[in-house]
């Protein structure tokens, strides 16, 4: 599937602009705008220095509360500041060479967006009955309105739209031209994108396609076959649900089988997606941070080597890259986004060899074409030990690691014989191939990244 030229080579940071500047829970809708983003900007030297060379910025379109309560398309939310502002913040994303995609929902919307508040009036003399999906006026909803309607997931706060309606889908795609003339954005992030009607997409695709050539769609999919919605007439990737959860619970359960299933699944030979770069991530701000999912702190360091060196693109979820912790409460996400003094985290980072890894892994990634485009081989696999060899025209890498706590020796089976390897992690350690394997130790939770000596 043809991608945009640009995203092989990706590295994403994830930020949820609204828990990051610290605004309230809540939007008046009548504050003057706040110039919250304009902190963003303090970020810049520190996601350089992380290697970070594209940035997903959650919801920052009017809302009612977290932000995927839309109210309107075309500006920026006043808790975080004017429209200008964003367009600053852009360029200096890109002055600093990091691509930018937002956040775009377009299944559902909050109660005051402004078709809504229309239907809530006139009933069904609204000019705006068809903008929804499932509106009934036979019954009444559990908040009070006389009429009923399809909602995200049972919340009756985010209204879903009927995207089989013209005049909807015409409003979206107009906002999303507008963001990319404006703002010169890279992409975009699509919210539940299974439940998003897939004729919609196709539009979307067109008109992003026509409008950028090397814009980037990305749709967030829980569950399901991720080429429904991955493929030349839609988008070009999903989030990597299967093996976000392999990663951590393959490390709990100490059970590196699972992990290995899902990346063969996925990447093999004849893999389901051997040629989809999936988005792949540790945490992000629906699920509990990865320092609290697993059992195990030191897992932190194999769990990061997996996410820079597997099949896809690896995303951090900002604040991870020092290993805070959160967990979601049965009531609220809010924990997951914090508010976070950038400062402090440099200064007193719960887990200090978490940064110098990513820096290091970061590198490597860049310097070695097999990460980013090459394919997947399993080499080995054991419940505490991982090995598979990535490939392309231009280098071979050779990836292993290690839950176990203490080092351990294994041999490794290998397509190139009798050559030196260097560890791009280690580089004092070099080893050498025999005709037809290699043998390596594995430090105690940490791993190998080799490729060939010049």
């Amino acid at each position: 599937m043809s991608e945009p030229s640009w995203i092989s080579e990706a590295i994403f940071y994830h930020i949820y602009p609204l828990g990051l500047c610290g605004a309230p829970s809540e939007n008046d809708g009548s504050t003057p705008p706040i110039h919250r983003l304009a902190s963003l900007q303090e970020w810049i030297p520190h996601l350089k220095s992380l290697g970070i060379n594209a940035i997903y910025i959650g919801p920052i379109f009017e809302s009612i509360s977290h932000g995927y309560d839309t109210t309107n398309y075309h500006h920026i939310d006043r808790r975080l500041g004017s429209d200008d502002d964003f367009a600053a913040l852009v360029d200096a994303f890109h002055q600093n060479g990091m691509r930018v995609i937002l956040d775009a929902v377009f299944n559902h919307v909050g109660r005051q967006f402004p078709a809504f508040l229309d239907v809530q009036q006139q009933g069904q003399n609204s000019p705006y009955r068809d903008w929804f999906s499932g509106l009934d006026f036979s019954k009444s909803s559990p908040l009070g309105d006389p009429f009923t309607y399809d909602t995200w997931a049972g919340h009756y706060s985010l209204v879903k739209l009927n995207l089989k309606n013209p005049a909807v889908c015409t409003h979206l795609l107009d906002a999303v031209r507008s963001w990319f003339e404006r703002w010169h954005i890279d992409g975009l992030r699509l919210d539940a994108v299974d439940q998003v009607d897939l004729d919609f997409l196709r539009q979307l695709r067109q008109t992003t396609d026509a409008i950028h050539a090397d814009a980037w769609l990305m749709g967030e999919s829980v569950h399901g076959d991720y080429k429904t919605w991955a493929n030349p007439e839609m988008i070009h990737s999903i989030t990597n649900y299967e093996c976000y959860k392999g990663l951590y619970s393959s490390h709990n359960d100490q059970n590196l089988f699972e992990i290995a299933y899902a990346f063969n699944r996925q990447s093999g030979e004849n893999g389901l997606y051997e040629n989809l770069a999936l988005y792949n991530f540790l945490d992000n701000h629906d699920v509990n941070r990865i320092a609290s999912m697993i059992k195990r702190q030191e897992y932190l360091n194999t769990l990061y080597i997996l996410l820079y060196t597997m099949p896809g693109i690896p995303s951090i979820y900002y604040g991870s890259e020092w290993g805070i912790q959160a967990e979601k409460t049965d009531f609220s996400d809010r924990d997951l986004r914090p508010s976070l003094s950038l400062q402090q985290l440099q200064a007193n980072p719960p887990a200090p060899q978490l940064f110098p890894l990513l820096q290091q892994l970061a590198g490597i990634r860049k310097s070695l074409p097999a990460l980013t485009t090459g394919g997947y081989q399993e080499l080995l696999v054991q419940s505490k030990q991982l090995a598979f060899f990535r490939t392309n025209p231009q280098n071979s890498v050779l990836v292993a690691i290690n839950i176990a706590d203490e080092p351990v020796q294994v041999t490794l089976p290998i397509p190139i014989p009798e050559r030196s390897w260097v560890d791009a992690l280690h580089p004092q350690d070099v080893f050498t191939s025999d005709s037809n394997s290699l043998s390596v130790n594995i430090p105690a939770h940490g791993g190998r990244i080799l490729h060939l000596a010049n």
